[in-house]
């Protein structure tokens, strides 16, 4: 066929059944929108959402009302003014949520993190807090920059969810204290070793049992809320627990702690010279990349389940990254507490409807009005409400339900998970993260490395058939097999290791230092060994005879110092196995002279070899013999 019938006789320029295709444009099966004369799109592009102005409006007030005691309650269960918590709920909202990345992820100050910050607070103080953020914000933008944002997906469920439950039990017994109009002792540690005490003295106070019932009031709202039939349950609960709490807090003979409020600008701390000089603390270093690891996958993560709750536009992880990391920043520079996406507001902005970023924008600038012109409402709100409302988002992170389920699901998984959380509540979240990250490597590293040695005896051989993947850390069991084989009286050993998937440097010399000490003490060691590239064609043996044929059927061996005969393709049907079993159609040939002791043979399927030893009634007499 010439070149001009070979091709269509179409021109680029002519119009045809799809219109011309420019660069950047699909093929026409792989259009994402069809052309027509109603939809008319830049090739490659799909059509920009409608945006429903009431409804995105609508949307920023039910998210600004979930974020509005949330921002407050982390701030003091931080150890920080409350105003810090504002400001980060502002910049989460004005910067972030106006940058591209995530469409519906709401942003501010995580219950996650306060226990984090609340360590680092009586550590370093409130003024190095500033310098942290904002070297975790820089050090995000970097990592977003170099498109890193998927990395932080690349770890295990199961270490994830032990982080999760490590940061909820600290932070559910921490807040136990001002569920009380009481001080938290300090460490995890020293918070559940001190509940006794804590019960006792409650029901000692009449005031603190005041405090005591608003609390658990505001969990069981929280709790129970959803199921409150009607529209009642669009108002969000932590709304409701407020309201309830002002409310007796204003009783006559009420005297609970309340909300102490001041002006956000006097409580930004822009970090100085004496600060930054800090950074040459390595102390302060890795404060900052624990800010960095746990603030950009608890962002990402939630970035993951936001995605699932919706249908729209999926996140864009290197810019939701670069986003994330510009609000730390300004958050650093103003002194405030670090920025995450959150669950909660992310949620909440979800199902009210929000279709664009216009909505967790607003929120951020209801929440700048609310503490600009209206500060004294705040100093009204009890502090045993807020400690509620975090008392019930931790025991949403510990999520007790998953541990046996996991149990159920995988046990390895189920004890890196609880070994996990137990390990941060015993030291810190780095710490604790970071076994995690090491247990399940290992556990990955022990379930990827199976191996599976099969001995088998003749009269004058023992074979040892092993497969999966051998690496150093099986390496005892192949020495204890090689050790066995060795012990034997048998004048010939055959190694099959056909079946291994991987081979690593350490047992590829353990098997050579064996082979090569058995030849030398006059015994016959023959090797099996997988073609490199797992075809069923011939490989080069290491001898230089040239004179020998390969076999070239489903078995093809070939010995480095023996001519091969190959036996006639036919089936044995004398075993049901066989009997239409194309794996066991060819026998193996047999050698027309015998191997001397230092014959390498090869075996060139990567499937494993059959067992001929122990079901000799596949082949002849005479073929077992070989």
């Amino acid at each position: 066929m010439s070149g001009r019938h070979g091709r269509s006789t179409m021109s680029r320029g002519e119009p045809g059944p799809w219109p011309a295709m420019g660069a950047g444009s699909y093929p026409p099966r792989q259009r994402p929108h069809p052309p027509g004369p109603a939809s008319v799109r830049a090739p490659g592009k799909a059509a920009a959402p409608r945006i429903d102005y009431a409804t995105e409006f609508t949307a920023s007030l039910v998210v600004f009302l979930v974020a509005l005691p949330l921002c407050i309650g982390v701030a003091v269960a931080s150890g920080v003014p409350a105003e810090l918590g504002i400001i980060s709920g502002v910049v989460g909202g004005l910067v972030v949520g106006a940058a591209r990345g995530s469409t519906l992820q709401v942003s501010g100050p995580a219950a996650g993190l306060a226990a984090l910050v609340a360590d680092t607070v009586l550590e370093h103080g409130v003024a190095m807090l500033g310098v942290i953020v904002l070297g975790c914000g820089l050090l995000q933008i970097v990592l977003g920059l170099i498109r890193l944002g998927r990395m932080f997906q690349a770890i295990s469920v199961a270490v994830v969810q032990g982080m999760l439950a490590g940061i909820g039990l600290p932070l559910m017994f921490s807040q136990a204290y001002p569920l009380v109009d009481a001080k938290a002792p300090g460490k995890a540690l020293e918070n559940i070793a001190g509940i006794p005490n804590l019960l006792a003295a409650t029901f000692a106070n009449p005031q603190t049992l005041i405090a005591a019932g608003l609390g658990v009031l505001t969990i069981v709202l929280s709790a129970l809320w959803k199921k409150v039939p009607g529209p009642v349950n669009k108002i969000p609960a932590a709304l409701v627990a407020v309201a309830v709490g002002m409310a007796v807090a204003a009783l006559p003979g009420v005297d609970i702690r309340t909300l102490q409020v001041g002006s956000l600008l006097d409580s930004v701390q822009v970090p100085g010279a004496a600060q930054l000089a800090g950074l040459a603390d390595p102390a302060i270093l890795g404060a900052i990349l624990t800010f960095t690891i746990i603030a950009s996958a608890e962002s990402l993560f939630t970035a993951a389940a936001v995605d699932r709750m919706h249908s729209g536009p999926r996140t864009q992880y290197n810019s939701e990254l670069i986003a994330q990391g510009a609000g730390n920043t300004l958050c650093g520079l103003l002194g405030a507490l670090p920025v995450t996406a959150v669950v909660a507001r992310s949620s909440a902005n979800v199902q009210a409807g929000a279709k664009t970023r216009a909505s967790r924008t607003l929120h951020g600038l209801w929440l700048l009005a609310f503490a600009v012109v209206l500060p004294q409402v705040l100093a009204l709100i009890p502090i045993c409400v807020l400690a509620g409302v975090l008392v019930h988002s931790g025991w949403k992170l510990l999520a007790p339900a998953e541990f046996p389920k996991m149990w159920r699901q995988d046990r390895g998984e189920f004890a890196v998970m609880t070994l996990t959380t137990l390990v941060i509540v015993a030291t810190a979240l780095l710490e604790g993260a970071l076994f995690g990250l090491a247990a399940g490597v290992i556990l990955v590293a022990l379930r990827m490395s199976k191996t599976s040695i099969k001995r088998h005896l003749s009269e004058d051989t023992i074979t040892l058939v092993m497969a999966g993947n051998s690496t150093f850390l099986r390496l005892p069991q192949l020495i204890d097999a090689l050790e066995e084989a060795t012990a034997s009286d048998k004048p010939r050993i055959r190694l099959d290791i056909t079946g291994i998937t991987h081979l690593d440097h350490a047992c590829r010399s353990q098997i050579d230092e064996f082979v090569a000490q058995q030849r030398a003490t006059g015994r016959r060691v023959e090797l099996f060994n997988p073609h490199p590239d797992g075809a069923a064609e011939p490989a080069r043996a290491r001898s230089k005879d040239t004179s020998t044929q390969p076999h070239r059927g489903r078995h093809p061996y070939k010995a480095a110092d023996a001519a091969v005969t190959p036996l006639p393709q036919t089936v044995n049907t004398a075993h049901p196995a066989a009997a239409g079993d194309a794996w066991f159609a060819v026998p193996p040939p047999v050698p027309t002279a015998q191997p001397g002791p230092t014959a390498e043979w090869f075996y060139l399927d990567t499937r494993p070899l059959p067992d001929q030893y122990a079901r000799p009634d596949l082949f002849t007499p005479a073929e077992h013999q070989q």
